[in-house]
Parts: structure tokens; sequence; C-alpha cells
């Protein structure tokens, strides 16, 4: 029984942790309020820079919803970054006021496509705004994320959240991302700590970006490599649940585990680069934000964690009351249980409440093994470009 209790008390620890961790910021997501940032006299020049890999079924649905904005079309410009497009995309692209740049890579990348793009710009911005192909944003998403940075803010994250939830993958997608939301973005900032930034639906200091941009080495994951750079140079980035930019969200399982692959790779990648460097930061600098982050890359994948408590939880909590072993270890198994699961709950928006979501959960078991699976694949996933392929879906 000894080994059986040294296993149980080495899960507890490490299970316990990162449910700790996930606990006290979502917890503190819940009293988060919209920091209010008044308008400035002069508005700003507004780069909105869209790259896309092949992105013909999108793209000009894309493009035709950034032109809506409700802000002054002299002073922003939509950015189609067209990275090995068909000719007919590229014409019926060039018919809109937007301006089109054509790249074409030996290995293509996200930040090579951002580089190519600011290179071949000459107009003076203010604010680079970063979307992905399949994003849209609400009318006023440009008014609202330029203000932050009109006032100082070298980056803000805006509120990326589900453009379709019209099957079950869609739907832990969408779950998905408002968890990450509520304890990374709206939970990190009620603490004072930096908003995480997702990759899209984002804002910049355009300068700044550019000169940043310009450093980045990574084939996946940039924005986790350019939120270490910001951190680690003691800039605060801010979250903007009020500006919000729809996101298609994945309809098949093996898209759900390529994703999650590519971002798990990245984490561990950036996690082993700068676990060191931020610790002697956080000593030397006290540079929270810095060391949050990179504690932040090792966390378990929320349904990982889920998954694990539950299992782990029902078994050993099982095992202990049949053989009447140790009711210390079990009140613990049933104190991480309920932790995690209050998490969950406080993290989940009420308008994902529902019967669509209850019927997802149906799909939670797969998309558990899919994330193992991924988890078991990630060596060298972050050394080449894994494409998330988006299709045409209803406008929000």
């Amino acid at each position: 029984m000894s080994i059986f209790n040294s296993i149980q008390i080495i899960l507890l620890i490490l299970l316990g942790l990162a449910t700790l961790y996930i606990l006290v910021f979502s917890t503190a997501g819940l009293f988060y309020k919209q920091q209010a940032f008044t308008a400035t006299d002069k508005l700003l020049k507004i780069a909105v820079l869209i790259p896309g890999y092949q992105e013909d079924e999108v793209i000009l649905e894309a493009a035709r919803s950034a032109l809506q904005q409700k802000y002054p079309m002299s002073l922003f410009d939509v950015v189609v970054i067209a990275d090995s497009f068909k000719q007919d995309t590229l014409d019926s692209l060039r018919k809109y006021p937007v301006k089109v740049i054509e790249v074409m890579f030996d290995k293509s990348t996200k930040a090579r496509a951002l580089n190519a793009a600011m290179f071949s710009l000459s107009e003076a911005y203010d604010v680079a705004v970063v979307l992905d192909a399949d994003n849209i944003m609400e009318p006023g998403f440009l008014t609202k994320i330029s203000a932050p940075i009109a006032q100082g803010y070298m980056a803000v994250q805006g509120h990326r959240t589900a453009k379709n939830t019209n099957n079950s993958w869609a739907i832990l997608d969408a779950v998905s991302e408002e968890i990450n939301n509520h304890i990374f973005r709206k939970g990190h900032r009620v603490l004072g700590l930096s908003s995480a930034i997702i990759g899209s639906g984002m804002a910049f200091n355009y300068n700044y970006f550019k000169s940043l941009m310009l450093t980045v080495t990574a084939v996946g994951g940039f924005d986790k490599e350019i939120e270490l750079k910001m951190l680690k140079q003691g800039h605060k980035i801010m979250y903007l649940n009020n500006a919000v930019v729809y996101d298609e969200k994945v309809q098949k399982a093996e898209v759900f585990g390529n994703q999650r692959r590519r971002w798990l790779s990245a984490q561990f990648h950036y996690f082993r680069k700068d676990i060191l460097s931020a610790s002697l930061h956080l000593i030397t600098k006290g540079n929270v934000d810095y060391f949050d982050k990179a504690i932040q890359f090792i966390q378990p994948p929320r349904i990982l964690l889920l998954g694990a408590v539950g299992i782990f939880g029902t078994l050993f909590i099982t095992v202990n009351l049949l053989v009447g072993n140790q009711f210390l270890l079990t009140g613990l198994w049933i104190g991480i249980t309920s932790a995690c699961l209050l998490s969950f709950s406080f993290s989940i928006p009420r308008s994902l409440y529902n019967m669509g979501t209850l019927k997802a959960l149906v799909s939670l078991p797969r998309g558990m093994l899919t994330m193992l699976i991924s988890l078991l694949k990630i060596k060298g996933a972050n050394k080449k470009f894994i494409h998330t392929k988006h299709t045409a879906t209803s406008q929000p």
C-alpha cells in the first residue's frame, strides 16, 4: 500500500498545483470589470493585417467584413497578405478597396507573412491589428482596440469568440476559447498581470510591433514568442472583453487534434527556452508577469486536466474507500476534484449553458483522447508549418 500511496501523493501534488493555478485565476475572473478608455481627439491610423495561406474560401468574406468598420475609411487600411492564393481569388480581392500583398515562401509561416507585409507598406501607421483569414470584427472593433494603444499600451488582446457552433466539435472549441478568455485574460488582468494573446484579434503599437517581429524566428506559435519578449521587456498586455472578433471554430476531430498539437508543441518549446530566464528575472527584477507566462506554458491543457482529475480522482477515492485507506488522501482527492469542477463552472459563460453544450459533452471523452494523442505527437511540431484549413461559415 505504501507504493500505492506514494503514487497517489505524486499525482495529488501534480494535479493539485495545476488545479490551484486555474482555480485562483478563474475565481479572480469573476471580478473582472472592463477598464474604460476615453476617446482621444486624434484618431490613430490603423493597418488591419490579414495573413492567409490558401484561404480562398474565407478571405473574401473577411475582407468585405473588415471594410464595414465604424471607423473613418481614410484612417484604416485592410491589408490581405496572400500566400498561395488562386488567381481568381486575387482578382476578386482587388475589386475591393484593400491592399493585396502576394507572398510565397519555401516554408510558409505567419511571422514571415507579417514581416513581408510591413516591409512593403510605406504608410505611417500607428496601430497594427492582426487577424486570421476567417476572423470577422464587430463594427466597433477598431475604435475600441485602438484606444489603449493611444494611451500608451504596446499590445491589446481583443475578445475572440466563436463565429460558429454548428456541431459538437465547434461547441467544444468555443467553450475552450471562453474558458481561456476567463482564466488567462480576465483573471490575469484582475490580479494585475498581463493578458495572454492568441495570435489574432489583437492590436499593437505599429512601430514597436514592426521592430519586434524582425526578431521572431518561430515557425509555429509566433504569438508565444512575441508575448514572452514583451513581458521580458516589462510591457503590460491589455485585454478588452468588449472588443469582439468572431473566429471560426474547428468542426472535425482531426483538425481539433492538429491545432492542439501545434499549440502544445509551441508551449513546451518556449517553456524550455524561457523558464530559466524567467526565473532569473523574477528573482533579480521582480518580473512576475514573465515568470507567470513561462509557468503558464507548462500547465496541462484544461481538457486533459479535467479528464485526469476526473479519472484519477474517481479511481483513488473508490479504492481508498473500499480498502479503508488514508481518509486524508481521499479528502484531498475530493477537494481537488471539486476545485477543478468549480474552476470550469466559473469560466464558462452563462450563454454556453444550453442544450447544445450538453449534447457536445458526449464528444468530450473523444476530445480528451485526441488531446492525449496530440500530446504524445508534439515532438518537432513547432518546427513545421501546420495549417488549419478554414471553411465558409455563416457570419454572426
